[in-house]
């Protein structure tokens, strides 16, 4: 078998699918994140994916190796590039061999995955009545935005602002409702101790991306101020970006990103080292349909997942959301917070190319959210 071409679409709201071809008529899906640079990473995909016409779809490693070793390396682009690659090939793979990707990697290690619902949107607000619905949904757990902008330091009434949230779901559903807090990488270390420490009353499931990655240093500040598990890691390109993490040894829960970080057999030796470290993993995927495919995959093999975020109704799918594009809607059909474990050959999903060329002739232009602090200083996202 020798891979024959390549095709990749842009659809909305911000997704970016690759589709590869093999002259045996097997065909694998993979997905790549637009974020503000979707052209770049077309160019990038369609430069890199020239390299491996001709190529055995099976040799998934060496492929891997030879896009990523190639001098210059990491980064967003080339990350999320070969992340779409690499879940596509996987998904070739088992579906030549009969069988889920999982089945390639050690089999399952449980019997179904957990999974959390977002509420709140950017700037979180309406939280209890969102959380309620999620409740009477059958959803266990919930994550969602600590704040929206925050100064390196920061009004107190801000910091109030997200206690108040945060009182109002246990006021509304009590304390049954697991609740993940992300702060988006938007709070700066000095105030990062500040609300850290304020919402520790109401026994967070963990506090998300509590500074940028690359404040990693900061984690060892924050962990010795709050008993909350802290988790991070949705920024972080190859395994080699998470020794720091693992080295400190002060934050809990890893979220690798299998549509950025590398694909999936990169998410589960992220996973696997963490679990060296008695650390737990909770991938990242905010994203479209076969990222989420793909990160099932990973979760069914890997031990120390314990929960799985998934992105259906979240509020950056505007227009179209991951059903769309799904003819075997059941594979993200939710019972009790809980998905099952996908059952069908190689990523386990059925696209709907018909659909997804249909809204690739409308365009994508994606941009994430530009906000400013009250000076007009930038404020993170």
């Amino acid at each position: 078998m020798k891979i024959s071409d390549i095709k990749i679409y842009k659809v909305k709201p911000r997704w970016i699918f690759i589709k590869i071809l093999t002259d045996e008529g097997i065909t694998g899906w993979g997905e790549m994140i637009s974020g503000t640079k979707t052209e770049t990473v077309v160019a990038g995909a369609e430069e890199m994916g020239k390299k491996i016409i001709g190529r055995n779809p099976f040799e998934i490693e060496r492929i891997w190796q030879e896009l990523h070793r190639s001098f210059f390396r990491g980064g967003p682009i080339n990350g999320t590039i070969i992340s779409g690659i690499e879940m596509a090939l996987w998904d070739i793979k088992g579906k030549a061999l009969n069988v889920p990707v999982y089945e390639l990697l050690g089999g399952a290690v449980r019997d179904k995955i957990r999974v959390y619902s977002w509420i709140g949107g950017d700037r979180p607000s309406d939280v209890a009545k969102q959380a309620r619905e999620r409740v009477d949904n059958g959803f266990t757990a919930i994550k969602m935005n600590a704040t929206s902008e925050l100064h390196y330091v920061d009004s107190y009434k801000k910091v109030q602002a997200v206690v108040d949230r945060v009182a109002s779901i246990r006021d509304e559903v009590g304390d049954d409702l697991e609740i993940g807090i992300d702060f988006h990488g938007r709070v700066h270390r000095p105030m990062a101790k500040v609300l850290a420490k304020a919402l520790e009353p109401y026994h967070p499931m963990f506090l998300e991306e509590v500074v940028l990655p690359e404040n990693w240093d900061s984690f060892d500040d924050i962990a010795r101020e709050v008993s909350i598990p802290l988790a991070t890691g949705e920024r972080l390109y190859t395994r080699w970006a998470f020794k720091n993490l693992f080295r400190q040894g002060a934050v809990d829960i890893v979220q690798p990103d299998v549509a950025m970080c590398g694909g999936i057999l990169e998410t589960r030796k992220i996973a696997a080292e963490a679990e060296s470290f008695d650390m737990a993993c909770a991938p990242h995927a905010p994203y479209g349909p076969v990222s989420l495919a793909a990160t099932l995959q990973v979760d069914a093999c890997t031990p120390n997942v314990f929960i799985q975020e998934q992105s259906l109704g979240i509020h950056y799918n505007q227009g179209f959301d991951l059903l769309d594009f799904v003819k075997n809607k059941e594979i993200f059909q939710y019972k009790d917070s809980y998905v099952q474990l996908p059952k069908k050959p190689g990523l386990g999903i059925e696209m709907d190319e018909d659909m997804i060329k249909d809204v690739a002739q409308q365009g994508l232009v994606w941009s994430n959210p530009s906000w400013k602090n009250y000076d007009g200083t930038i404020a993170e996202w």
